[in-house]
């Protein structure tokens, strides 16, 4: 912890340097022979949404890009295409996410003090949720944006109910997880050594002891993962612009 608190006292004076690592590099087995990342969400690619919205945000400072091997060239492609100058590099990621995020982790800027990771399927992520969560753990050295959960949520054996949960402190985490950068090497090297393939980032670093703050996530940050994603996708796009109109015709 002592890394840590001198992390913490020298960026409550200034900012600090943050690199993005977006893992895009998963089968989508759920999506019908359909490539989630470069299927079309409106005019653009979901890829492209993604990698926009890290473009855009001003405490973002250089992107990684993870992806298949046989979409490299793609996606290389499609950054140039759509001039998207942050992204310094694009990777070929590993037979599991974990693999994945560590190739990214190889290739981020070593002067970087934050890393936020997200994943390349959620493009629809926003400005403010981006900015809180590295705002964030730029005073904690981890932080991820989560909802509570809804739903009543029901543990089950064999098919069977055997409790319902009591959901109050149950949330749902969502990406970018933002770390302190010696931190997340750390931990992801820990556990790729001992054979644990996590869902989330933020499993990693708890495998250290490491505690993660929560902070806001959007419930318009969804993760395409089925062809209906998609549809709900498009959904929330018409109505941020049905929204922006509004505006301006005030």
């Amino acid at each position: 912890m002592g890394l840590l608190s001198r992390f913490r006292r020298k960026k409550t004076e200034e900012e600090a340097r943050c690199s993005a690592v977006i893992v895009s590099a998963g089968l989508a087995r759920r999506m019908g022979g359909i490539d989630k990342v470069l299927a079309p969400l409106g005019e653009l690619p979901v890829l492209a949404h993604t990698l926009y919205a890290f473009q855009d945000c001003a405490v973002i400072h250089e992107i990684i890009v993870v992806a298949r091997e046989d979409l490299v060239v793609e996606v290389g492609r499609l950054c140039r295409e759509f001039d998207l100058n942050k992204v310094r590099k694009v990777v070929v990621g590993g037979k599991e996410r974990i693999h994945s995020v560590q190739a990214g982790l190889q290739e981020v800027d070593p002067e970087a003090e934050l890393i936020a990771i997200h994943d390349g399927a959620r493009p629809l992520v926003t400005q403010a949720v981006i900015r809180d969560a590295v705002t964030r753990a730029m005073l904690t050295g981890a932080a991820a944006p989560a909802l509570p959960l809804t739903d009543t949520i029901k543990r089950t054996e064999d098919g069977l109910v055997v409790e319902t949960v009591d959901r109050s402190q149950l949330w749902a985490v969502q990406t970018p997880q933002v770390f302190e950068a010696g931190l997340i090497r750390a931990a992801t090297q820990k556990a790729v050594e001992d054979g644990e393939l996590l869902t989330d980032d933020c499993g990693a670093v708890e495998r250290l002891g490491m505690k993660v703050t929560l902070t806001s996530g959007s419930p318009e940050n969804i993760k395409i993962t089925t062809p209906l994603d998609l549809i709900l996708g498009e959904a929330i796009l018409q109505a941020r612009v049905d929204e922006s109109l509004w505006r301006c015709k005030e």
